[in-house]
């Protein structure tokens, strides 16, 4: 994609050293509509397609070109999603059966090593090598922190004060070189509540917790193509392992407590969360006793 980015842009140069484009196979090429946006573009320039499924070159002025090409894009558009089903389904297939890392990040606590050779022969041939989850000790003990104090009464905010005042490295200061869409600003009530929820940390394999999702950039412009964002997908299109895939960080019992509290505070409105104990505010002149004097009463910490 970025090479026939770099070939749109080249379109400009009337230096370019060529005047046309053959390709290969033209479904590989376009989908869906997109021929009949780019086309004309190529036409405007004075560069010529030529197309093997025509039989030459495209004639703008022959119906019967835009026909096919029309037909073609709706098959090749057909066809990349019954790929993307076909491997959705493979994908889900190894992490219940095999419980199987199907790579990106590792989650905050985890590396990824060395598993051995690749389960598929013809990918172990060409080198490929298995990667598997091991634990993390030192990050693997802040995640056990956090589930511990949360249940015992702390929220996310109070949570992540309390590692930013110990100085512990979050996430995106710890491993950058994974984290390059994040700054090192420290944790953030929004990191602690995503390993919170994530059940990974039970040892279990999950997949298909996140799913993509094409938004169109402008919807008074479909030309303008679309843009991926990334959404919770629903329970039933998540799978997990039918046996632990990896070595476990917390027990599942402790992890469901935790997501049943969570449901109860949410559940419970204002209320509820007025019971969880307070992460100390910024403030220009700090108190003396601030965070060390507590009521008599509920056993929380006062605010000064």
């Amino acid at each position: 994609r970025r090479e026939a980015e770099r070939l749109l842009v080249a379109l400009k140069d009337p230096n370019r050293g060529w005047n046309a484009v053959v390709v290969g196979e033209g479904t590989r090429c376009w989908f869906g509509n997109q021929f009949s946006l780019v086309a004309p573009k190529f036409a405007a320039y004075g560069v010529d397609l030529w197309v093997p499924e025509l039989g030459g070159k495209f004639d703008p002025r022959n119906p019967s070109h835009k026909m096919l090409m029309s037909v073609l894009g709706g098959m090749s558009e057909s066809e990349r999603q019954h790929v993307q089903a076909r491997v959705r389904a493979a994908m889900d297939a190894q992490v219940v059966n095999e419980g199987r890392h199907q790579g990106g990040r590792a989650p905050f606590g985890y590396v990824t090593v060395d598993g051995g050779p690749h389960p598929n022969p013809r990918k172990a041939a060409e080198g490929y090598r298995l990667r598997v989850l091991a634990i993390d000790e030192e990050a693997a003990a802040v995640v056990r922190r956090m589930f511990a104090e949360y249940v015992d009464g702390m929220g996310d905010r109070a949570i992540a004060n309390g590692l930013n005042r110990d100085r512990i490295p979050c996430p995106s200061e710890r491993r950058p070189e994974q984290n390059r869409h994040r700054i090192a600003d420290g944790w953030q009530a929004s990191t602690v509540r995503a390993i919170l929820e994530n059940p990974r940390y039970t040892g279990y394999a999950f997949f298909g917790r996140w799913t993509k999702h094409e938004t169109l950039i402008d919807p008074d412009d479909v030309a303008a193509g679309h843009t991926v964002r990334f959404r919770r997908s629903a329970p039933e299109r998540i799978v997990r392992s039918r046996e632990p895939a990896h070595p476990a960080i917390i027990s599942v019992e402790q992890f469901v407590e935790v997501q049943m509290r969570r449901r109860s505070r949410a559940a419970g409105g204002l209320e509820a969360r007025r019971k969880l104990e307070r992460g100390p505010k910024t403030s220009k002149r700090p108190y003396p006793l601030r965070g060390r004097v507590r009521c008599g009463y509920c056993g929380r910490r006062m605010e000064m």
